[in-house]
């Protein structure tokens, strides 16, 4: 209940994005081949920022 006024990270926001991408990337890939690809290029750019946001803070 008390996550209803909590803002959310910087890192929480990416991984939302990333998993929102993942989610188009996956409905075109058997329509639309280059707006996959470039959904998954997206991705994997924020997989990479995720990535090094992670082994910055350990």
């Amino acid at each position: 209940m008390f996550k209803l006024f909590k803002r959310k990270s910087k890192r929480e926001k990416l991984e939302e994005k990333f998993k929102k991408l993942m989610q188009e990337w996956h409905k075109l890939s058997s329509i639309n081949r280059a707006a996959s690809d470039k959904k998954y290029a997206e991705a994997q750019k924020i997989a990479q920022i995720l990535y090094n946001m992670k082994h910055e803070a350990a």
